[in-house]
This record gives structure tokens, sequence and C-alpha cells, in this order.
């Protein structure tokens, strides 16, 4: 049986999942949660800060990189497979 991975849905899945996942630790520092892993955001992520123009600009950037990094496993996968 030959199954393989689709590239394009695994993208897309691992960059929306990626950007939900910025939000969420957007909101938690809101409420003051989580302070240590925003400042780790804003060291690792160009486009992040706890500002709106920030998430937006944090969430944009982890969905490409996430996109990129999930169709690429997919695509050498499907490959190797």
């Amino acid at each position: 049986m030959d199954k393989k991975l689709n590239a394009l849905a695994l993208g897309y899945s691992a960059g929306i999942l990626s950007a939900l996942a910025m939000l969420a630790m957007w909101i938690l520092d809101k409420f003051g949660l989580y302070a240590g892993a925003i400042n780790m955001m804003e060291q690792w992520h160009l486009f992040f800060s706890p500002s709106i123009g920030g998430l937006i600009g944090g969430m944009i950037e982890a969905a490409i990189i996430s996109f990129v990094f999930g169709y690429l496993f997919a695509y050498i996968y499907n490959k190797l497979a």
C-alpha cells in the first residue's frame, strides 16, 4: 500500500497551528502568565512583540516558517517512502 503525505495540507495545518499558538501565548501574556515564554518569543521571532502589530507580524512569520518546514517535511518523506 503506497501511502503519501499531502504536503500542502501538512504545510497549511502547521502554519495555522503555529499562528494559533502564537495568539494563545499573546493572550496568556495579557493575563500576566508565561512572561518568560514571551521574552523568548521576542528573542527568537524577528517580528513578534507584545503589541497588536507585533502579534500580527509574529503570527504571519510563524505561519510562513511552519508552512515551509511542514511542506518540506512531507515532500522529503514522500520522496523517501
